[in-house]
């Protein structure tokens, strides 16, 4: 299973400003951008080719892969127009790049994780499933109805009316066979959500696997994106298929003035500058942020070119 698609064309609207600048897979973390945390959460688990979609600011992710590649593994992005197909139409839309006769994992583009990937690979294989979700027993959205004995999923928030609202969380990563895109049409907006409920319907193998191990978020809103940082600075041996990853809090090419006070867990990027009399505290500095003499931060996301002045709390500037 040496192949992945992840989604990176959605529109990261519960994160805006910060997704003016970068499509939502892009938004760094720990100063490099999220997406090659999948990347390397899937390298560590056999994946060596991606195909990533795109939509929302296509040229970004030019600029992240010049070359095309992630630790010399090639990656290949395809925009889709003129309009976003959604997951399902997504999946269509790449299936020369993915179909080779064996199955692929589905990755969302906007979750930090180091959920092992191994159990899920070891149920789709021996269950002979057409799909495999990753699922968790605890989390925000419990609607995955799983039933233990068969593996089976039977239900979505009780879409199908079988009294099921479910019991575990849907992770955002799962594994394909190639049989899955007959249950595709090509060209067409969809969601994979009707396409799994089809399944379930017609007795096919949608199964899942509850994963509980290692940590798992969605950094689909500005609160998600700032706890996770603050987990993880707290926290050793994180990534666990990486337990050794350095995660720096500040950046080595940065410029911070003697006088600046910083409070808390401070995530400084590479070419930041943090002028004289300056506070922050548990604020995270994109990349060339900059933030002006005397200036109050807390609680804030400075983003990349921007220059912060004055005093500002829980706000992405």
């Amino acid at each position: 299973m040496n192949k992945a698609f992840v989604l990176g064309a959605g529109l990261g609207e519960r994160l805006k400003p910060l997704t003016d600048q970068l499509p939502k897979p892009l938004i760094p973390v720990f100063h490099r951008p999220l997406i090659t945390h999948a990347f390397d959460h899937l390298i560590a688990a056999g994946v060596d080719e991606f195909v990533v979609n795109t939509f929302h600011l296509p040229q970004e992710y030019a600029r992240a892969f010049p070359d095309g590649t992630w630790r010399g593994r090639p990656v290949t992005f395809r925009q889709e127009v003129p309009i976003r197909l959604e997951t399902a139409g997504g999946i269509a839309n790449v299936r020369d790049l993915l179909d080779n006769g064996e199955p692929f994992i589905v990755y969302n583009g906007d979750i930090l994780t180091d959920l092992p990937l191994a159990p899920l690979i070891q149920e789709h294989q021996q269950r002979g499933n057409l799909v495999t979700l990753a699922l968790r027993s605890t989390g925000p959205a419990l609607h995955i109805a799983l039933d233990a004995a068969s593996g089976k999923i039977t239900d979505i928030r009780n879409m199908l009316g079988t009294g099921q609202e479910g019991g575990h969380l849907f992770t955002g990563i799962y594994i394909v066979s190639p049989r899955f895109f007959d249950f595709l049409t090509p060209g067409k907006k969809e969601s994979v959500i009707p396409i799994f409920l089809k399944l379930i319907e017609q007795g096919r193998q949608l199964g899942g696997v509850v994963i509980d191990e290692g940590q798992w978020w969605d950094l689909g809103n500005r609160l998600s994106y700032l706890e996770a940082h603050r987990h993880i600075v707290q926290m050793d041996g994180f990534p666990a298929y990486a337990p050794a990853t350095r995660h720096p809090l500040i950046s080595d090419t940065v410029r911070i003035s003697a006088s600046a006070t910083l409070i808390g867990a401070n995530l400084i990027g590479p070419g930041a500058i943090v002028e004289e009399g300056v506070t922050l505290e548990d604020c995270i500095l994109w990349p060339g942020a900059e933030v002006a003499s005397g200036a109050s931060l807390r609680h804030c996301i400075v983003r990349s070119g921007i220059r912060a002045e004055g005093v500002h709390g829980d706000e992405d500037l």
